[in-house]
């Protein structure tokens, strides 16, 4: 067991490093000077070069790369020149230093994600603080609402197999997996935020807290989280239904669910208590999957509904052009996602040994 954690654990940090490379060449070859961005309209050939030298723009692209892996890493080395961009007193309060070389200094530390191009002064790990647990909240709501749904109708329509509404079901959860997020989440702000809201009291678009109309605070709105949780919930749903059923079928067809029923079990005990139970645990894995690909996919979802969460903020700093909270918080569900995946993968080995092999 030892040895396979191990193993995944070496591959995701390979994996990390690889998403690390493609974003940081990737966001780096676009054209624009990084220097003028954080200036805007402001900028003299003397502030552009001392914006340049500070955040080691002015550097080869491989130098600026090794600084990058060098921020981001949480073991990392520094120097004590003040001078040098690669120093130590960006961290100053939140490093713990391990050993000394020379002039260098090897540290502990957290992940600097450098500071964000518009807002400045302002830590792109401030800003993703701010609007990840709101896109973490939506993630769980819409994983939860799936969960509930799919396996209701997929227990369903292995009761009823080749029925016609085993058939409808299996439409619905086609449709489900097909029809892109932006879509889906237009149609029901429209429906049910806009032409219907009369009816159902809820907006087109609003964030989970909001400010009050006297200005004095925020206050928590629960009805904003109903059509983005829905909305972001309807593809992971099809593939739970899809899934249900046909793990179920599997199970219903073993052995010891033939002598249960030779007993003279009711098959909603059967179900209940025995084929159930075995037959969510790919329906688990799954779903703990799609939970880590709904951050990401949370992106077009959170625009649309002015959720303020990870993915409004993505798509805002897109078009300001700011470029350092574009590339921490594609890491940040780079991250995410693969611990979410070492996560599922130990402890479905730890329920069926064969995995490890």
């Amino acid at each position: 067991m030892l040895r396979y954690v191990s193993n995944k654990i070496g591959y995701s940090i390979l994996v990390m490093l690889g998403v690390v490379t493609a974003v940081f060449f990737l966001f780096n070859v676009l054209p624009g000077d990084p220097a003028r961005m954080m200036l805007d309209q402001r900028e003299d050939s003397e502030q552009l070069n001392a914006v340049r030298a500070k955040y080691g723009f002015d550097k080869p692209m491989s130098e600026q790369y090794l600084y990058y892996l060098n921020d981001i890493s949480p073991i990392s080395i520094h120097t004590q020149n003040e001078k040098d961009y690669n120093n130590i007193y960006r961290y100053r309060g939140t490093y713990v230093s391990l050993f000394s070389v020379s002039d260098k200094t090897i540290v502990l530390k957290w992940p600097y994600l450098r500071e964000s191009f518009r807002s400045q002064g302002k830590s792109v790990t401030a800003i993703i603080g701010e609007t990840l647990p709101n896109t973490i909240v939506l993630a769980c709501a819409s994983i939860i609402i799936a969960m509930i749904i799919g396996v209701f109708l997929g227990v369903v329509a292995a009761l009823v197999p080749n029925s016609f509404l085993d058939k409808m079901i299996t439409v619905v959860g086609t449709i489900g997996m097909s029809v892109p997020s932006f879509f889906s989440a237009i149609l029901f702000a429209w429906i049910f935020g806009y032409i219907l809201a009369e009816y159902t009291g809820l907006n087109m678009t609003g964030s989970l807290f909001e400010v009050d109309d006297m200005g004095e605070g925020t206050h928590l709105q629960l009805k904003n989280l109903i059509l983005p949780a829905i909305t972001l919930g309807i593809r992971p749903l099809g593939v739970i239904i899809q899934l249900t059923r046909g793990s179920l079928l599997e199970e219903l067809s073993q052995n010891y669910i033939i002598t249960a029923r030779a007993k003279g079990l009711k098959m909603p005990t059967i179900v209940r208590k025995h084929a159930l139970r075995n037959a969510l645990n790919p329906v688990i894995t799954a779903a703990s999957g799609w939970f880590a690909s709904m951050l990401a996919g949370a992106v077009f979802v959170e625009y649309i509904f002015g959720w303020n969460g990870l993915g409004k903020q993505i798509v805002e700093a897109l078009n300001q052009l700011d470029l350092p909270v574009v590339m921490g918080a594609v890491l940040v569900i780079g991250f995410t996602f693969v611990i979410i995946n070492i996560l599922v993968d130990i402890i479905y080995a730890r329920l069926d040994p064969r995995v490890r092999v």
